[in-house]
């Protein structure tokens, strides 16, 4: 794990995300996304994968109510897989329609938060380093980084509705 070089008071950088729409592909610009509004973001190392699925992505739903309710205009989720795996993680997990699902798939936006997780070792490559965080009109107001792989103790959603 490193030091992210993203922090409280930082801008999002700008990079252009992927998600799958009802009506297909679409780019997303991370200057237009978080311009005017509060978003809380959660990051994973991956869809589908252990912690991720049982315990980082089901408490955000568990809690999408009471952090919309802070003022909060939406819960996204970034990782560094592509559209149509994160698109159907939505689906079976339940998130679609609670959680917008970003594709960040070659890792730009990861590289230039500083929150690379290289998970070569496992054969999963660069991913991101498990993270929460709130972004208002497109800068940090909160962030929390989990210090070790594996675990979702402080970047659940209690935590960042803490801070909110």
């Amino acid at each position: 794990m490193t030091t992210p070089t993203i922090q409280i008071g930082s801008r999002i950088p700008e990079v252009t995300l992927r998600t799958l729409t009802a009506e297909g592909p679409k780019t997303v610009s991370t200057g237009e996304f978080f311009k005017g509004r509060k978003i809380v973001v959660l990051g994973v190392p991956g869809a589908f994968t252990g912690t991720c699925s049982k315990t980082h992505l089901p408490s955000f739903l568990e809690h999408a109510a009471a952090i919309r309710a802070k003022g909060v205009a939406e819960i996204a989720c970034v990782a560094v897989n592509d559209m149509f795996v994160l698109d159907a993680w939505s689906k079976s997990s339940g998130a679609a329609g609670k959680v917008t699902m970003l594709s960040d798939g070659n890792g730009e936006l990861a590289e230039k938060m500083g929150l690379v997780l290289d998970a070569s070792g496992h054969g999963m490559g660069k991913r991101f380093q498990r993270f929460s965080m709130v972004v208002d009109n497109g800068t940090v107001k909160a962030l929390k980084v989990e210090p070790k792989a594996g675990v979702c103790e402080i970047t659940n959603a209690p935590s960042i509705l803490a801070m909110l």
